[in-house]
């Protein structure tokens, strides 16, 4: 059992938050910046290991949302604040800028109205380029652009590090973390609202939900029939790290309705990435990648940037995105049951987790929560979350770290370059990962190149406490 998951629950909660991704991690740091007992409880047995962990990794600046919606003001305020934290603690972005590319007259025509509504947004740094532009910035595009609009803000950004560091300064604060625990029921009393769970109840004052591809069913536990969670799922290829040359920003299709489409994007680890596809399912689990999608993937992929299909490819994933019938996010707080939803939140939750976090500290209070803030001398210092991007100065590379200790000196994985002084500090972080895909999120350890066919089994080793058959 996660060392998190076991750890002592003080009871009754004042504020339990449903979902230990980049939502809910964020809403339990906020939270536990003021005198609360505050508890972030998920069916996963690590933060951020559904929907966060698999998305196309951008900070948006939210020049595409809908002008006026909860949506388009949460991901203006918090593409700034994520931005300032960021810096701050140590989570990876860059900034890289996009690009739309209009392919037809259709979408070409369909430029001025984007730049409009990215004005209609708060983001006036947009602006329009002719297709001789377009090959000038990206040479390696595939014939017939017809012109472009720049998106100057647009970054790329680290998801993992970003839900493991709010998750991490919840629980330095005195959030307690109760993993692998999914809620089975829900009985909301006169005073208090009982949890019920696979490893027992929990009880809570108020009850913040930021459960993602479950937040309808949990929604509904509450006498609500207000949206429905449809899983999209969103499959990727992610490109060897040669082929970071070929592209220099975000390259984004005009959206449609079912959202940005198929893009090709740098990411923060080196790579080149294209996709998601985007393809309604019933399966809430359903991560599988599909002959489907990967036909959908290479048929875009051609006509984007043909000569990318003939490099290698490094991995391929899915994820699934909570869709909803809804073109704005369902926020809404319940006074009398003590509730507060926050359900739909699609791929742009990432950038607006902060603002969001903030929004729904607002509206407790508004409901009746008090809030007592602790004086920054008593808070502690934000954590400095361990350096993964590619861009930067990583352990291996660092003869001072190494010279101070050794163990950053000793690579493990050779792909992604992690050595065994990262790893080693991952499993003595406070939250530790307990598999491989954990250790990965922390350290990028067989992640790259060869998947962990070279040193999965050393990694395997010092996860199991140096006891190779562990």
């Amino acid at each position: 059992m996660n060392s998190v998951t076991s750890a002592p629950t003080p009871e009754p909660f004042d504020v339990v938050v449903i979902g230990a991704g980049v939502v809910g991690s964020a809403v339990a740091r906020q939270l536990s910046g003021y005198r609360l007992r505050v508890g972030l409880v998920d069916a996963r047995p690590d933060v951020g290991d559904v929907t966060s962990k698999a998305n196309t990794a951008i900070l948006h600046t939210g020049f595409d949302a809908k002008p006026g919606s909860l949506e388009s003001r949460l991901v203006h305020d918090g593409y700034r604040l994520l931005g300032d934290y960021a810096a701050q603690v140590g989570i990876p972005v860059e900034r890289t800028g996009a690009l739309l590319v209009a392919w037809n007259s259709e979408q070409f025509e369909a430029l001025p109205g984007l730049a409009a509504k990215a004005q209609a947004n708060g983001y006036a740094e947009t602006f329009q380029i002719d297709a001789d532009e377009v090959y000038q910035r990206e040479p390696r595009l595939g014939p017939g652009a017809l012109g472009g609009l720049v998106v100057p803000g647009e970054s790329i950004i680290c998801p993992w590090t970003t839900t493991l560091a709010y998750a991490t300064e919840a629980k330095a604060r005195g959030a307690v973390l109760l993993l692998g625990r999914r809620v089975t029921g829900i009985e909301v009393g006169a005073e208090l609202t009982t949890l019920a769970t696979e490893a027992g109840p929990i009880s809570t004052r108020w009850v913040v939900n930021a459960a993602g591809l479950g937040s309808d069913h949990l929604d509904q536990a509450f006498g609500y029939q207000r949206f429905t969670v449809t899983p999209r799922r969103g499959e990727l290829f992610v490109f060897d790290k040669l082929t970071r040359p070929m592209v220099s920003e975000i390259l984004l299709p005009v959206p449609s309705a079912k959202g940005k489409g198929v893009l090709i994007s740098p990411t923060i680890y080196g790579n080149v990435m294209l996709g998601p596809t985007a393809e309604d399912l019933t399966d809430r689990t359903d991560t599988s990648t599909s002959a489907g999608g990967f036909a959908e993937l290479l048929a875009k992929g051609a006509t984007i940037m043909p000569e990318l299909l003939a490099q290698e490819v490094t991995a391929s994933y899915a994820g699934l995105r909570a869709a909803t019938e809804h073109s704005d996010y369902v926020v809404d707080v319940d006074p009398a049951q003590r509730y507060l939803c926050l359900g739909g939140i699609r791929s742009t939750g990432l950038t607006s987790s902060m603002a969001l976090a903030v929004h729904a500290a607002e509206l407790l209070a508004g409901a009746g929560l008090e809030l007592a803030e602790i004086p920054e001398a008593e808070m502690l210092a934000p954590p400095r979350m361990a350096w993964i991007g590619q861009v930067g100065t990583r352990p291996f590379a660092d003869a001072d770290k190494i010279a101070a200790d050794p163990a950053y000196g000793e690579i493990v994985c050779f792909c992604e370059r992690v050595t065994r002084g990262e790893i080693r500090d991952a499993l003595a972080s406070p939250i530790p990962p307990i598999d491989r895909g954990g250790l990965g999120r922390r350290t990028r350890a067989t992640n790259g190149r060869c998947q962990g066919f070279f040193c999965g089994a050393r990694v395997d080793e010092l996860l199991n406490g140096g006891k190779a058959d562990a």
